[in-house]
């Protein structure tokens, strides 16, 4: 990455760390992907339950074959099982002691902005595991939910494309907010603060471009 990008990343991302401080989340700093998954191995005790969020930024990371072969107990919506079987490892994930995922959009004032197709992700990050880990690269900071949701729609042309669902988005690269079966954008969630649980959510940014 250019060295110029590489520093306003790292200027953003120490940015939105106070942020989100600021409004009660545990937010913490660091420079590379590698960084993160060491910071983020440190704050999970053997034997946890862990659920998983559909995250670009966990693929990159690397760290769902850790959790696989670890000491951990991993609702494993990732496995070639058949979709009602994967959508009941979604229901169970509900109760886990942590979710790991990454996240939409961050606004300048601290909202955590989420789009889903089945809602799990979203649903957790705001209620359900006992505690919620995000991994986010700071290329996902935008201004103001406007911004956020602008962001989102790009972003869901895109996973819908990864992902093969048959939505008229996958086809074109263009949102025809469709009505489809597979559209990929059907639940948002927006976590205005973290303070409602003490040191349940802890975002971890990365001062890179990271993820979707």
């Amino acid at each position: 990455m250019n060295d110029i990008k590489k520093w306003k990343l790292q200027c953003d991302g120490k940015e939105i760390v106070d942020i989100l401080n600021n409004k009660n989340y545990n937010a913490i700093y660091v420079n590379t992907l590698d960084e993160a998954k060491e910071t983020l191995l440190s704050m999970i005790p053997n034997g946890s339950s862990i659920a998983l969020g559909g995250s670009v930024t966990l693929n990159e990371m690397d760290i769902i074959p850790h959790f696989r072969d670890g000491d951990y107990k991993l609702y494993d919506r990732y496995q070639n099982l058949p979709f009602p079987e994967i959508v009941e490892i979604m229901r169970q994930s509900m109760i886990a002691d942590f979710l790991i995922t990454s996240t939409n959009a961050i606004t300048k004032k601290g909202e955590l902005v989420n789009m889903d197709c089945s809602g799990n992700r979203a649903a957790g990050i705001i209620f359900g595991p006992k505690k919620v880990i995000i991994v986010t690269g700071a290329n996902k900071v935008v201004k103001d939910l406007d911004a956020a949701m602008e962001r989102i729609e790009n972003v869901a042309i895109m996973n819908a494309k990864r992902i093969r669902h048959k939505t008229p988005c996958a086809n074109t690269g263009i949102c025809e907010d469709c009505n489809v079966k597979d559209r990929v954008c059907n639940y948002v969630s927006i976590v205005k603060q973290g303070g409602k649980f003490d040191g349940r959510i802890t975002v971890i940014v990365i001062g890179d471009e990271i993820g979707y």
